[in-house]
């Protein structure tokens, strides 16, 4: 992310409305700070979660700059899910979602992370919040079938498999399952998916747990980047369509989800649900959270 791209996301960032002065401030702050004592900071986030911010990263720094990267999406788990739930976390990366799930929520949890330098910020970010003992952490890939596949593994949250035509100078050789291998004897809530372009593979190798009842929600990054490897998003849309669930969007403050007729044009991901009337008695009683000077 360029430096005008960083800036116009934390000024039109919904959790720093009125304040988008403060919150830039913040983030030249933060810029100074981590150049004047590097090293690895631990993060005090949510509800006494935490998380380690190193040198170069570039996702979660934004959870310090916004409090919630993906608004939306991570409001969504919060108020969502409890401590009787499953959260599946497909592309963990170094763990957001799955803190705010399981360190947060209670819920417990699967993390797939192929790439082992990420895998191990993972595991580290886990440790901290004492989370090992509630989430299977996995250092391997999701298809649609078991196998091998090649990765990139110096692109930090973009890291990706390679397609064949694509020259890589860092590449890496992955063990590849599909889902449903994994998950064979257990139920999920919640599974969030973001691969990079491998959504539709990731889908495909888990339709025995699409077909399981427990499964109320799953959020898939929809950004056109499937385009890539062949894949088209309408066909991930028609996929969840057969299994019964329809796209909704979501706002936290009223905690309200709303159809919508195509993929979010205001996010990157787009929330599937079913189970719908079940999903709104959840979404009305459960506990606020505290983020900034935000009760949400």
């Amino acid at each position: 992310m360029s430096l005008l791209t960083t800036l116009k996301f934390i000024a039109e960032h919904p959790l720093n409305k009125g304040k988008k002065g403060r919150a830039l401030f913040g983030f030249l702050k933060w810029q100074i700070g981590s150049r004047l004592v590097p090293g690895e900071v631990v993060y005090h986030w949510i509800d006494g979660a935490r998380f380690i911010v190193r040198p170069g990263e570039t996702g979660l720094t934004q959870n310090i700059y916004c409090g919630l990267q993906e608004f939306c999406d991570m409001a969504y788990v919060l108020h969502v899910l409890n401590s009787e739930d499953l959260f599946i976390d497909v592309g963990a990366n170094a763990g957001s979602y799955t803190i705010l799930a399981c360190a947060v929520r209670g819920a417990r949890g699967y993390c797939f992370e192929p790439v082992p330098s990420t895998f191990q910020r993972l595991t580290d970010n886990l440790k901290l919040n004492d989370l090992l003992g509630r989430v299977q952490v996995h250092n391997i890939g999701l298809a649609d079938k078991e196998g091998e596949a090649l990765f990139t593994a110096d692109l930090d949250t973009t890291n990706h498999l390679i397609a064949p035509t694509e020259a890589a100078s860092d590449a890496i050789v992955v063990k590849v399952l599909s889902l449903d291998q994994v998950l064979a004897s257990e139920s999920p809530s919640l599974i969030k998916i973001d691969v990079e372009g491998l959504e539709t593979l990731v889908i495909n190798g888990m339709l025995c747990t699409l077909g399981n009842p427990s499964l109320h929600s799953v959020i898939v990054e929809l950004n056109g980047s499937g385009a890539h490897y062949g894949f088209d998003d309408q066909g991930i849309v028609e996929k969840m369509r057969e299994f019964g669930f329809r796209m909704y969007s979501y706002e936290p403050f009223s905690r309200t989800i709303t159809p919508i007729s195509a993929k979010n044009p205001d996010s990157s991901n787009t929330l599937f649900l079913r189970h719908e009337d079940f999903i709104r008695q959840r979404l009305a009683s459960a506990p606020s959270f505290r983020v900034g000077s935000h009760e949400i």
